[in-house]
C-alpha cells in the first residue's frame, strides 16, 4: 500500500503553476463520465477546504515565519483550486452542475458509511444521506419543469433519482445540529480520513449553493436553492461537530494535507479520462511535498512526530466512487422518519409534543405552500402530471411511491402509518 510519508517529496517552488497549466481544458458536460465529474466537484470542495483552513490557521498564528510558510503552502493549494474548478465548461448550466454536486453528496456520504469502522459516525452518515437523496430529486425536478432536460441522462443510471427524507422535514433546531466530537487520538484513520473529507465536501456545496442560488433566472429556482442552502447548513454544522476541537493547528494542517494525498492517490488510480488523470498525478506529487513540510512544521514548532497523529501512514482502503443504489434502498427503508434529537437522533413519531423540531417547522414551515421543496415538485405535478424520477423499481417505502401527491407529512409529524416496505 501507498505511504505518501516514505516518498520523496518535490521542491515546494516547483510546484508553481502558470497560466496556462492552470486553465485547463474543460471537459465535455455531454461525454463525461459521471464519476470523472463527481471526483472533480469533490477536489473542488477539497481544495476550497485547505485554503479556508490556512487563512484561519494564518488569522491565529502571531508567528510571521510560519505564516509565511503557510502563505507558501496556500498559494499552491489555491493554484490547485482554479485549475480544477475550470474544468467546468461552459456551456453547462449552474443546475446541470447542482446534479453532479448532489451526485457527489449521494454517493459520497453512502460509500464513507459503508466503510465507516465508528458507529456514531456512520449513524450521522446516514442520516444527511437521506437529505442529499431527497435535495436531487428536488433539483432534478425543477431542471426538467424548467428546461426539459432528464437528470438520469447525466448521472447515467448511476443513482436513482426518487424521493429522499422530504427537505420540508430537513428544518431543525440548531440546537439539534450538533453532534458529538471524535477522539482524534483513539479514532480509527479510516475515521479522520471520512470526517474531513465529508465536512469539506458538504462546506463546498453549502458555499456553492450561497454564491449561484440567487443568480437562477426564476423564483421558483432561486427560492429552492435558498432553501436547500440552510440545509447544507444544518449538514456543515453536524459534521462539523464531529471534529475534534482539540487537535491544535499544526495537527490539523498535517491532517488536512494527508487527506488531500489521500484523495488524489485514490482518484489518480480510479480515474478513466487519461487528461484529468494527469492532473490528479501532478496534484498529488504537490501536496506529498505539502505532507512533508507540515510534518517538519509539527516537529519544529509541537516537538511532535508525524506518527502521533497516522501511526504507520499506510493508506486505508481507497475511496472509489461506485454505484451505491441498493445501500440508499436499505437506509431509506430503515430510516427515513429519523429526526436529530440534541446528538441522537429518534423516529419523529417518538418526541414529546414540545420538541425543539416542531417548534422550529412551525416557525419556518407553518405555510406548507410556500416552501420552494414542495412547491417545485407541486408545479411539475401539475404541468406533467406526475413528478420526475428515475427508478429501478418501487419506491422503498410505500407511502411515498404516489408521483401526484408530494407527502410533506411523513418524517415531520407524530403518525405511524408510513409502513416501509423492504
Amino acid at each position: 500500500m501507498f505511504n505518501p510519508f516514505a516518498e520523496k517529496p518535490m521542491q515546494l517552488g516547483d510546484a508553481i503553476m502558470d497560466w496556462r497549466t492552470i486553465y485547463p481544458e474543460p471537459y465535455s458536460k455531454e461525454e463525461v463520465d459521471p464519476y470523472t465529474k463527481t471526483r472533480i466537484i469533490l477536489m473542488n470542495g477539497i481544495e476550497a477546504e485547505a485554503v479556508a483552513f490556512s487563512h484561519q490557521f494564518h488569522r491565529h498564528c502571531n508567528n510571521n515565519e510560519l505564516r509565511r510558510e503557510l502563505a507558501m503552502s496556500r498559494r499552491i493549494e489555491q493554484l490547485q483550486q482554479k485549475q480544477i474548478n475550470w474544468l467546468k465548461p461552459i456551456g453547462e448550466t449552474i443546475l446541470e452542475n447542482t446534479i453532479g454536486y448532489e451526485h457527489v453528496a449521494v454517493d459520497l456520504t453512502a460509500w464513507l458509511a459503508q466503510n465507516e469502522p465508528d458507529p456514531y459516525v456512520k449513524q450521522t452518515l446516514d442520516f444527511a444521506l437521506l437529505e442529499d437523496f431527497d435535495h436531487l430529486y428536488r433539483y432534478a425536478n425543477l431542471l426538467d419543469l424548467d428546461k426539459n432536460i432528464p437528470s438520469h441522462s447525466l448521472v447515467k443510471g448511476f443513482v436513482e433519482i426518487t424521493p429522499g427524507r422530504p427537505t420540508i422535514a430537513e428544518h431543525r433546531h440548531p440546537h439539534d445540529t450538533i453532534g458529538r466530537y471524535i477522539d482524534f487520538k483513539t479514532a480509527d484513520l479510516r475515521t479522520k480520513l471520512n470526517i474531513l473529507t465529508i465536512t469539506a465536501g458538504e462546506q463546498q456545496t453549502m458555499n456553492f449553493y450561497n454564491n449561484v442560488g440567487n443568480t437562477y433566472y426564476n423564483d421558483l429556482g432561486r427560492q429552492l436553492y435558498q432553501e436547500i442552502a440552510l440545509i447544507e447548513e444544518e449538514h456543515v454544522t453536524q459534521y462539523g461537530s464531529l471534529l475534534d476541537p482539540n487537535t491544535t493547528w499544526l495537527e490539523s494542517l498535517l491532517l488536512h494535507e494527508y487527506t488531500e494525498c489521500y484523495l488524489y492517490y485514490s482518484f489518480y488510480q480510479n480515474e478513466v479520462d487519461p487528461r484529468i488523470k494527469s492532473i490528479w498525478e501532478m496534484h498529488l506529487q504537490q501536496e506529498i511535498a505539502h505532507l512533508h513540510r507540515a510534518a517538519a512544521l509539527l516537529a519544529q514548532y509541537e516537538n511532535k512526530q508525524w506518527e502521533q497523529l497516522i501511526p504507520g501512514g499506510v493508506f486505508p482502503k481507497l475511496l472509489n466512487f461506485r454505484d451505491t443504489r441498493d445501500y440508499v434502498r436499505k437506509v431509506l427503508a430503515e430510516q427515513l422518519e429519523l429526526t436529530a434529537d440534541k446528538e441522537g437522533l429518534k423516529n419523529v413519531s417518538d418526541l414529546p409534543e414540545n420538541h425543539t423540531f416542531f417548534w422550529y417547522q412551525d416557525k419556518v414551515n407553518h405555510n406548507v405552500n410556500s416552501v420552494a421543496s414542495h412547491k417545485v415538485i407541486y408545479q411539475h405535478q401539475q404541468g406533467k402530471g406526475s413528478d420526475y424520477r428515475a427508478e429501478a423499481s418501487p419506491h422503498p417505502v410505500e407511502s411515498l411511491r404516489d408521483r401526484t401527491s408530494d407527502n410533506v407529512a411523513i418524517a415531520r409529524t407524530k403518525q405511524k402509518q408510513f409502513a416501509a416496505v423492504r
